[in-house]
């Protein structure tokens, strides 16, 4: 395993795959990200203004580095649909080198 401590796995969920699709995209065109793997509908039950709420939604996890933090949760925060969307963030404790290596290069090169 190689130390890779600045990278990071983001969560997020959206209403429809197309949103996903779309979001996911702009995020690693805009080198915000160098993976996005879009799962399979799940069902979310949460609290929202007062009641419990069962939504389908698809879920993203967002991979990324330390330093595109900020700006992807810009990014998400602009681009989403959900007034407060979910974004939670799990540092990487290491991972395959060269994987690691091709994903800082691509997080490192200008978005066009």
């Amino acid at each position: 395993m190689t130390e890779k401590s600045d990278f990071y796995l983001a969560y997020t969920t959206c209403s429809t795959e197309a949103e996903a699709r779309a979001l996911a995209q702009g995020l690693v065109q805009a080198h915000l990200a160098f993976c996005v793997n879009i799962g399979p509908k799940s069902v979310s039950v949460y609290p929202w203004q007062g009641q419990i709420e069962q939504t389908d939604e698809v879920v993203l996890t967002i991979k990324t580095r330390a330093d595109k933090i900020e700006a992807l949760t810009a990014h998400v925060r602009e681009r989403h649909a959900y007034e407060v969307p979910e974004l939670l963030w799990v540092k990487v404790e290491g991972g395959l080198g060269a994987y690691l290596d091709w994903a800082g290069e691509w997080l490192s090169a200008s978005s066009k």
